[in-house]
């Protein structure tokens, strides 16, 4: 960011994108206009340090769509009808793919969660350090980050907003494209507190 000449930035942190976020945000305090944390959780959180065993197998299992749909969509039919809408956009680009997620890529990812999940009430409590005006979403039954812990990192991030999605897990943004772009875009343009 510096690189670039940066002296002010809106960010958003997607699950370990949301660790990352959280830790520019208290160490560059003043870089960071707005800050938006999806689908994450805090450091040293309780029930942070690994996913359920069928949470694990599925993400770490063979990239299929059945465990796409397993992992990012509420096990009810109406989410699972919205997981199928996704996989239909998702899958229409042919041009300019990402390559497919590699098993180490996959075991690197779950190490790095396992190891911001080890439980310590210190790093919890440096969320009360965040400045930046910050909004939390995610869905209201998050299997892989407990949405417990955004209502959590809302208690201990000064004036922070929450907004949850019904019948969401962790791809509730794939689930609610057009209503987290209108919340997020909400938040962005509210006045500087």
């Amino acid at each position: 960011m510096t690189e670039l000449g940066l002296d002010e930035i809106d960010l958003l942190g997607f699950p370990i994108g949301g660790f990352v976020a959280q830790e520019i945000a208290l160490v560059r305090p003043t870089l960071v206009r707005r800050l938006m944390l999806a689908a994450t959780g805090p450091k040293g959180a309780p029930g942070m340090h690994g996913w359920r065993a069928d949470i694990a197998a599925a993400a770490r299992g063979e990239s299929k769509p059945e465990n796409l749909l397993y992992i990012m969509f509420a096990h009810t039919d109406t989410s699972q009808a919205k997981g199928i809408e996704f996989l239909s956009r998702f899958t229409e680009r042919h041009e300019v793919r990402d390559a497919p997620t590699s098993d180490a890529a996959r075991d690197a990812q779950y190490d790095a969660v396992v190891e911001w999940g080890i439980p310590d009430h210190a790093a919890l409590q440096r969320l009360t350090e965040i400045k930046s005006p910050t909004l939390i979403i995610q869905g209201d039954d998050d299997l892989m980050i407990p949405t417990k812990l955004s209502h959590l990192m809302a208690g201990l991030i000064p004036d922070a907003q929450i907004r949850i999605y019904p019948d969401a897990v962790h791809g509730f943004l794939f689930q609610y494209p057009a209503e987290v772009a209108a919340d997020v875009n909400a938040f962005l343009a509210e006045p500087r507190p």
